[in-house]
């Protein structure tokens, strides 16, 4: 069964976790993310020590790759690599929204057959990143950057449907929709969802290239001059 080194510095608060298959053997988190970058190598070593083994024992890493917080993709995706090359181990990179919307599927448990899964992500002002999955976790809209409006979504969602969303931008939608069916979920419990999606990963071996893997920010970054 492997044993696999998940890093996650996505969101606010970020997560190392050491799991073997689907089961997660020790996690450790952090709330401030200012702080992500020297949050990550004590935590690292802190779960392999209790653990009991040396960080060669593990089989590979996955990191949560974006979107989300720009400078938490960039830590994340740089102790992921640096720890791979530095191992020679595989490297697994997990879609947020994916993460997202089976922590969606998993805490709602809805079992009709009409359902929708829409995860979003606060980027400001009115806008989130986002994508809508069936019931089956498929794509059924592509991951974006959306600004949020009363028509959003209105072209993909029939009047039968629920729609479960979660996540920090779900908030947003919720005062501005005026979709009866909707099923919020809030918070999100992120851990067993990335764990399962990274041992998925290494299943199909769906490794990344480490030299050349770059976060998946979904809009341009832009700098001030």
């Amino acid at each position: 069964m492997a044993l696999i080194l998940s890093i996650n510095t996505a969101f606010e608060t970020a997560s190392v976790i050491l799991s073997a298959g689907e089961d997660i053997l020790f996690e450790i988190q952090h709330a401030s993310q200012k702080d992500h970058a020297s949050f990550l190598e004590p935590a690292i070593k802190s779960v392999a020590s209790q653990a009991g083994i040396a960080l060669k024992d593990i089989d590979a890493v996955t990191v949560v790759n974006g979107p989300g917080s720009y400078t938490g993709l960039r830590v994340g995706l740089s102790s992921a690599k640096a720890l791979c090359y530095a191992l020679q181990k595989p490297l697994i990179l997990l879609n947020t929204l994916d993460v997202m919307a089976l922590a969606l599927k998993l805490q709602a448990q809805v079992t009709e057959e009409n359902i929708l899964y829409c995860p979003m992500i606060d980027a400001r002002r009115m806008e989130v990143f986002t994508a809508l999955y069936d019931k089956e976790l498929s794509l059924i809209k592509n991951y974006s950057s959306e600004v949020l409006s009363e028509v959003f979504l209105t072209e993909e969602i029939k009047s039968d449907f629920f729609l479960v969303i979660g996540g920090n931008g779900s908030e947003k939608f919720k005062k501005i929709s005026n979709y009866k069916k909707i099923i919020d979920v809030n918070p999100l419990t992120i851990s067993k969802p990335l764990i399962i999606l990274g041992y998925k990963g290494w299943l199909k071996k769906a490794f990344s290239n480490v030299a050349y893997s770059e976060p998946f920010y979904l809009k341009p970054v832009y700098f001030k001059k």
